[in-house]
């Protein structure tokens, strides 16, 4: 069965140019009493602080709070991205990220040898390369461009192409940031369908958004964070009102059946 356990995660960025006073001056500002030395007495902000909750299969978890709170890096952790300092981060499960379009992609590489790096990373045969293939091209419809290498194509193309490649493989844990709900209307009303078969489909979800309806509607949980720690925990009803002050309804056409 998929899981995620954490428990006590510390995670520190170290700042290599903290003697310099005007960036601690900066820092001091942004990061507040998230400042501190590590054992090298090198300047470190503490962007995760004491962080411990798990989720099994079924569950999905909303995760709420200002910019800096540490939603992002608390998503990159349990990606494997960043290390924690202390404690720890156990992932079961096939595991899948929402967070960069660009995330393994070779620019120097066409499409289509990007879908098949993609592929085989996942652990795909040919026949089943072959079948991502198509369905990348059927979403992102590049045409020709897909056997040109990525960096002739468009921003716009790039995002349809990593876009599609992101939401190809279902995966049974699923991490997803806010950005991948932004875009123009256009192309948000093609890819919100296949996003939300991918989000319906996934055993556990974890997704960092500031759109409150996006968390009542898809979540059974929901982490309020705040400084790098977990200010709230509890079901979204109850932590979306307190958070902004006010009862939230998720958007009717945004709800999904249970998993």
């Amino acid at each position: 069965m998929p899981s995620i356990v954490v428990r006590d995660l510390h995670v520190l960025f170290p700042l290599y140019h903290g003697t310099a006073r005007s960036l601690r001056k900066t820092v001091a500002a942004a990061a507040s009493n998230r400042l501190a030395e590590d054992r090298q007495r090198r300047m470190v902000v503490h962007a995760l602080r004491g962080i411990s909750f798990s989720l099994g299969a079924g569950e999905r978890l909303g995760l709420v709070g200002g910019n800096g709170a540490g939603k992002t890096t608390l998503l990159r952790s349990l990606a494997g991205i960043y290390e924690p300092v202390v404690g720890r981060v156990t992932v079961k499960g096939e595991l899948h990220t929402l967070l960069d379009t660009n995330l393994g992609m070779n620019v120097d590489l066409t499409g289509r040898e990007n879908i098949g790096l993609r592929g085989r990373y996942a652990g795909l045969d040919t026949a089943a390369i072959r079948r991502l293939e198509d369905d990348v091209q059927g979403f992102a419809d590049l045409g020709g461009f897909l056997d040109m290498p990525v960096r002739t194509y468009s921003s716009g193309m790039v995002v349809r192409l990593g876009f599609a490649l992101a939401t190809s493989i279902r995966p049974q844990v699923l991490l997803m940031d806010e950005w991948f709900l932004a875009g123009d209307a256009a192309f948000m009303m093609k890819a919100r369908g296949r996003l939300e078969e991918l989000v319906r489909q996934a055993e556990i979800l974890v997704i960092s958004t500031h759109q409150p309806e996006i968390i009542a509607a898809w979540c059974t949980k929901v982490l309020w964070m705040d400084q790098g720690t977990i200010k709230r925990e509890g079901s979204p009803d109850l932590v979306l009102s307190e958070y902004l002050g006010h009862p939230t309804k998720p958007a009717e056409a945004m709800v999904l059946d249970a998993p």
